[in-house]
């Protein structure tokens, strides 16, 4: 698949880019490159690996699932500026 101007300009215009005319013409070979690259990668063989999450082995770090009661409502309004039996007080906008 190859990348021409139009398209480049096309691209440019559904993403609400401002593209000259130099830059689009630089980005047809970039994008050129970029899809070449990524068919090179589709020729790769690739049965039997395994997805990876990391480049290193490592262990993910997970915390018990622990059923908590809540009851915290006093503690998460502390800090707002105004609060009334446990819920946020915030000023009415009206437009």
């Amino acid at each position: 698949m190859s990348v021409d101007l139009a398209t480049v300009k096309r691209v440019a215009r559904l993403a609400r880019i401002a593209v000259s005319e130099e830059e689009a013409e630089r980005m047809t070979g970039e994008l050129n490159g970029i899809l070449g690259f990524v068919e090179q990668l589709s020729e790769v063989n690739v049965d039997g690996v395994e997805p990876m999450t990391s480049v290193t082995p490592m262990q993910m770090k997970k915390r018990e699932d622990i059923v908590m009661d809540g009851d915290k409502a006093a503690d998460v309004v502390a800090n707002a500026p105004n609060s009334d039996r446990d819920f946020f007080l915030v000023p009415k906008v009206v437009e």
